[in-house]
């Protein structure tokens, strides 16, 4: 088993290895004492992963009830976050109990925000099932649903307490959503680690997925404990989210959010090449690593609509936004500019407006 601390205001570890769901009792019971658990999962994980779950913390002493809800981004809104807050009030959920999170990231965010503002704050555990997850959002504290006007536009900063990431239930993810999670994590080798990025280029990340893992979370725990609030340097792991984000809602979802950002950083890799930030043959070689791992490298959406989109992103501050450009494999830039500039910006990109390419 690997660990990684996170050192953020409320200190915890991410433990990485196979087989960890049997052991999720005994792993929380080290950081929490025996009380009631509100189970937070989706229909399909649920599926999976639930009884097992339930049965190991049962094991250890907890108590556990359960809450299931349909799986996806359309679940991830604030009509299934009220029923979720019902639901943990009906159920009997005080202040020294305990939220955990079994599933990927829609599970992770939306459980999270019940925790941040359930009773005014509880403790709450990850255990996320899918890569996307494991490297991203269930470390760092960010627990958010949509508005109609766009994703994570309602949320709250509330760390967990311990995050428990089971290697083996990678293996029940579909190519597709493996690719989800291959986008993000190829993202950290542009920002920080070319090794993580040359393993997905060369097709070796499955056979090296759990040392993979651990250096993606020590790179984020990295950017969490330099600027927990993501108001400085924490933005740079928004490389691609910008545009993914405008690429989900224009999709209506239809486009997850691992292939989503995967445009994005296409898009971002175009932009730096054309304002002479980065070399283009690196732009090509981001393009041509995202399509070797399944992943998109276009969009049809026009770099008007995109930027209308875009204006309500969260990172927006009055008339300006910033950008994540990458200048390299292994390094980013923070480029801030005019809102108003995003469509021309987009316009720079052959995948903007295309044919979706794979």
């Amino acid at each position: 088993m690997k660990k990684v601390s996170v050192g953020a205001s409320k200190k915890y570890e991410v433990l990485i290895g196979r087989g960890l769901l049997a052991e999720l009792g005994r792993l929380t019971a080290e950081v929490k004492p025996c009380c009631r658990v509100a189970l937070i999962t989706d229909d399909v994980v649920d599926c999976l992963y639930g009884d097992r779950a339930k049965k190991s913390l049962e094991d250890a002493g907890f108590c556990v009830v359960r809450y299931v809800f349909k799986n996806g981004e359309r679940s991830k809104d604030l009509s299934t976050y009220a029923d979720i807050l019902d639901w943990l009030s009906e159920s009997g959920i005080t202040r020294t109990d305990l939220i955990a999170a079994l599933g990927g990231g829609v599970c992770g965010d939306m459980a999270g925000f019940a925790a941040a503002t359930f009773l005014r704050g509880l403790d709450y555990i990850q255990i996320p099932t899918t890569l996307l997850s494991m490297v991203d959002s269930s470390v760092g504290g960010k627990t958010a649903v949509d508005l109609k006007a766009g994703k994570n536009l309602v949320g709250a900063f509330h760390q967990p307490i311990r995050v428990i990431c089971d290697t083996e239930t990678l293996s029940t993810l579909s190519e597709e959503i493996f690719a989800d999670g291959a986008s993000e994590t190829i993202k950290y080798g542009i920002l920080k680690d070319r090794r993580i990025f040359d393993l997905f280029n060369e097709g070796r990340a499955k056979e090296e997925i759990d040392d993979i893992i651990r250096r993606s979370v020590e790179i984020k725990s990295w950017y969490v404990e330099q600027d927990e609030f993501d108001t400085g340097l924490r933005m740079y792991l928004n490389l691609g989210h910008t545009t993914g984000h405008a690429v989900e809602k224009l999709s209506d979802f239809s486009v997850s959010h691992g292939h989503a950002v995967a445009i994005g950083m296409v898009i971002a890799a175009d932009m730096a090449a054309s304002l002479s930030l980065m070399k283009r043959e690196d732009a090509e070689l981001i393009k041509d690593n995202l399509k070797r791992n399944g992943l998109p490298v276009s969009t049809p959406f026009s770099a008007e609509e995109l930027g209308e989109v875009a204006l309500s992103d969260k990172k927006r501050m009055g008339g300006s936004i910033k950008l994540i450009l990458p200048t390299g494999i292994g390094s980013c830039c923070l480029y801030e500019t005019d809102a108003k500039r995003l469509p021309e910006l987009f316009g720079l990109s052959e995948a903007v407006g295309a044919a979706v390419q794979k």
